[in-house]
């Protein structure tokens, strides 16, 4: 909606909203600037269905709560008011009367921009007028099949990614400032798409943005809502699509958010056992309701739409499926036929994708997802939710807990990193390595490795390399590219001075060398969900702790093998079953010490024997280095 132009919520608005299918509801509802009988201001509108009264307060009257009383225009419960000569960057609440008398002063749940916290004011903006350059990227996006292309995330938390040193405030950089340095620094890297914790306006730091107020508003703590355009259009412009962590799980009880809108539970269910997360001590939206449904959905638009968001990472998804997530017996009730899945969250989830997904072709809904719920990724009208990908749990707990094993127990616990390929047809899976993993006592990536220090980046690099050679998209937290040794803490920056010491810069380079891999080679991503773009070699080399498998593309043009030791002891004349007799082409070697490793060399180029090894009538032979991993072209 064009600055200035009227504004006014039709019959059409109303019944669109009641219906939960008014898409674009955000043009209607919150603060937009107006014109009305040639005066300019502000049309301000808002959904209080059981309130008595509604006021609009702000700087602009002296925060007069009684002055600017607004006209319930419908049964649906929508208020509105044009006050004249109010303008951008004005402050304002909702003064909200209660059937019980009591005056609720509330935000503006539709409001584009909020004071920073612990202010909590909605302030008057607007978006138009942006002048964005990324229609290339957006034309290009449309036309993209997503599973078959590459598919590697840089997870990142904007106010402890880097901060201005020996500042009183808290050092942030700006949406601007931020994606000016975050490109200077991904220069070195290939990653596909940055995403972007805790963007929607929340008011504890410490919630790291999962427990939102204002699902229509970038958080001020870096800037304008324009600055953010910014960044959007500045990681398009530099080939970086951006994805956002999206909350409609649950939201918090803050004054002057959502909970208790008008005096009633508006947004939440009623009933405390489906409207309570006990273990959160927030408040679950009420799917089943058409006009929170509504404002849902109209918000992953809004986000995809006005801000040329590629993707949105959907946060708990587990705890919308099933009624009794984290709760006990007494604290939750069933569905109609008696069983614990929420089949009004299902309802809105196939809503949502089929929605976002056919209205914005190449733009991703990925599911946080930890449980065994089929079809998350599945069509429709198979019963599916349809999901462009969901985060393998699975295999990141696997890969973790085996990761962190002594070497001597690594044989014991072998089927830990095969698992998941037992698996794998079932969903379109992403690999997540994020910002969970590496806090609350559970120790930075490369501290979770056994052994001395160096032992440490020896295996985290050999972990990568079987990660990035696994089947899936790939997912990396900020710091774990460089071996951050402390666990990640959002009241402080990366411990970029790391990059000094050899082990961190070494690390540093094989991330880079592996990402450009995975850029170079389809065979790395464009079959991630079937056996025609995987085939294991050694899937059960316990004893040896060693693992081997192929990455190929569907016609056979390209393959690529990769070996990996999971121990300290270096396997002489390691034989590899290979399926021809093509020289083999050696692109990685981890043990490199450029990488941070000891220098044991791998040949270039290794002509395979004819021996059979590994059910195949070919076989190359190489001494595999302690903690090491080769990658071969065949």
């Amino acid at each position: 909606m064009a600055a200035l132009e009227k504004v006014f919520i039709s019959e059409t608005d109303q019944y669109l909203f009641a219906k939960g299918t008014h898409y674009e509801l955000y043009k209607k509802l919150g603060a937009h600037l107006s014109e009305e009988n040639k005066e300019k201001g502000v049309h301000f509108a808002v959904w209080a269905p059981n309130a008595r009264t509604v006021h609009v307060t702000g700087s602009f009257n002296n925060w007069n709560p009684y002055e600017y009383e607004m006209q319930k225009i419908g049964p649906g419960g929508v208020y509105e008011l044009f006050i004249p000569g109010v303008e951008e960057g004005a402050l304002y609440k909702y003064m909200i009367t209660a059937a019980d008398g009591r005056e609720l002063y509330k935000a503006d749940p539709f409001a584009n921009y909020a004071e920073l916290r612990p202010k909590t004011a909605s302030i008057v903006t607007d978006l138009s007028g942006f002048k964005w350059t990324d229609k290339s990227w957006m034309e290009a996006r449309k036309k993209k099949d997503m599973n078959k292309e590459p598919i590697a995330i840089y997870e990142c938390h904007i106010g402890s990614w880097m901060r201005h040193p020996g500042r009183d405030d808290d050092g942030f950089y700006t949406y601007r400032e931020f994606a000016d340095r975050l490109v200077e620094y991904l220069k070195e890297y290939r990653y596909t798409h940055v995403e972007l914790m805790g963007i929607a306006e929340h008011p504890f730091d410490g919630s790291w943005g999962y427990q939102v107020t204002g699902y229509y508003a970038p958080t001020s703590r870096y800037g304008t809502p324009k600055d953010f355009m910014y960044l959007v259009n500045t990681l398009h412009k530099n080939g970086i699509g951006v994805i956002l962590d999206w909350v409609p799980a649950h939201f918090p009880k803050d004054a002057h958010g959502l909970a208790e809108f008008d005096g009633s539970a508006v947004f939440e269910h009623p009933d405390p056992r489906r409207g309570e997360h006990p273990d959160w001590g927030t408040k679950i939206f009420h799917y089943g309701k058409t006009e929170v449904s509504n404002f849902l959905i109209a918000n992953a638009v809004f986000w995809v739409q006005e801000y040329h968001i590629d993707g949105l990472r959907v946060d708990a998804v587990a705890s919308m499926l099933y009624l009794d997530y984290g709760k006990k017996d007494g604290e939750w009730v069933a569905n109609q036929y008696g069983g614990n899945q929420n089949l009004e969250a299902i309802e809105f989830f196939k809503h949502l994708n089929t929605l976002v997904r056919g209205k914005f072709p190449g733009v991703m809904m990925i599911a946080e997802e930890s449980t065994a719920w089929p079809h998350i990724t599945g069509n429709v009208e198979e019963g599916g939710l349809y999901f462009s990908f969901k985060w393998n749990m699975g295999w990141m707990h696997d890969f973790c807990e085996y990761m962190k094993l002594d070497p001597y127990f690594r044989k014991n616990n072998h089927y830990a990193m095969t698992f998941a390929m037992s698996y794998n047809e079932s969903e379109n899976y992403i690999l997540p390595l994020s910002h969970d993993e590496v806090v609350h006592l559970k120790c930075s990536m490369v501290e979770k490795m056994p052994g001395y220090r160096k032992d440490k980046y020896a295996n985290l690099r050999t972990g990568y390399t079987y990660m990035f050679g696994h089947a899936g998209k790939k997912h990396l937290f900020m710091g774990q590219d460089f071996g951050q040794e402390r666990e990640w803490c959002e009241e402080r920056e990366l411990d970029w001075y790391l990059l000094g010491d050899p082990l961190n810069s070494g690390m540093h380079a094989y991330l880079a060398d592996l990402l450009k891999l995975y850029r170079e080679h389809p065979c790395m991503y464009t079959v991630d969900n079937s056996w025609d773009g995987f085939e294991w070699v050694k899937a059960d080399d316990a004893d040896q702790s060693t693992y081997a498998f192929i990455r190929k593309t569907p016609n056979g043009k390209e393959k690529l093998l990769f070996v990996m030791n999971m121990t300290p002891m270096e396997r002489n004349d390691y034989r590899v079953g290979v399926p021809d007799k093509t020289n083999c082409t050696l692109l990685l070697n981890s043990d490199e010490t450029k990488y941070g490793g000891d220098g044991h060399e791998i040949p270039k180029t290794i002509k395979p024997d004819e021996m059979p090894w590994d059910y195949r009538d070919y076989s190359i032979s190489f001494n595999l280095p302690p903690y090491g991993s080769a990658v071969f072209k065949l």
